[in-house]
């Protein structure tokens, strides 16, 4: 942040005083021709010069007023004018405001307990969350409530899983505990969200986990999509059960068998 400080008398005096004649050759004589007014540099003779300055009067009393209000628009150039001294001040980031907030709207969606908050400033969020939480390099974070046993998901197989999401203030956007019934998809489909996917492969049937996914690895925004904007989103996963999966020809039909 630039800072103007306050000229003194004697700064404003020598900004007006400024000799422009030994920097512009081309304003040495006749400054104010039309006032009939001479000023002359001392190595100009007034005599010789006297048809000169009447012809070049008129453009260098265009260029002069050019340059001076050159001087009143630059005030990175002349800092001793007093109009451009004040610069707008951005007010400091009250980053316990904002987390404040950000709790507030979680107790009135009833979010679950040890929900994790963000702060969001424009399109910069931090997220605080319990020493609990793993982050990963792509920027996921999990945390374990249970483990689960058996084996890890692979690709082509079926997970079947219930699932809550959230958003940044803890309210409910999906659930399959609301539809009645868990979600069947087979995994490396690029049927599941990049985050969810993510955080889902390394869990054990039997698992419940936390995930929570940042925008770079959410889903798509649209109309046609739960979500509205671009920010990080919570789920609360359990994995159910895992199946293999075979593909099934009869004549000209071909589909996929889980079981």
């Amino acid at each position: 942040m630039i800072i103007f400080s306050s000229p003194s008398p004697l700064q404003s005096n020598q900004l007006f005083s400024y000799n422009l004649a030994s920097h512009c050759p081309t304003l040495k004589c006749s400054f104010f021709s039309r006032k009939q007014i001479s000023r002359c540099h001392p190595s100009c003779s007034l005599e010789q010069n006297s048809e000169q300055n009447a012809r070049k009067a008129p453009s260098e009393e265009k260029t002069l007023r050019r340059m001076m209000l050159f001087m009143l628009v630059t005030p990175t150039s002349f800092p001793t004018l007093n109009s451009y001294g004040k610069t707008k001040s951005k007010n400091p980031y009250d980053e316990r405001r904002l987390l404040e907030q950000n709790k507030r709207r979680q107790r009135e969606n009833n979010a679950p307990e040890d929900f994790p908050s963000f702060i969001r400033e424009g399109f910069e969020v931090k997220v605080v969350a319990s020493d609990s939480y793993i982050r990963r390099d792509s920027g996921l974070m999990y945390r374990d409530f249970e483990v689960g046993e058996g084996d890890y998901p692979k690709d082509g197989q079926q997970i079947i899983f219930q699932y809550i999401g959230y958003n940044e203030t803890g309210r409910r956007i999906d659930s399959t505990y609301l539809q009645g019934a868990p979600a069947k998809i087979r995994l490396g489909t690029k049927a599941l969200v990049p985050g969810f996917e993510e955080g889902i492969r390394d869990m054990k049937p039997g698992g419940k986990r936390r995930i929570i996914i940042p925008p770079e690895l959410g889903p798509p925004v649209g109309p046609s999509t739960f979500f509205s904007a671009k920010q990080f989103e919570v789920f609360d996963v359990e994995l159910l059960n895992i199946k293999d999966c075979q593909r099934r020809t009869i004549g000209f039909y071909s589909d996929v068998v889980c079981d």
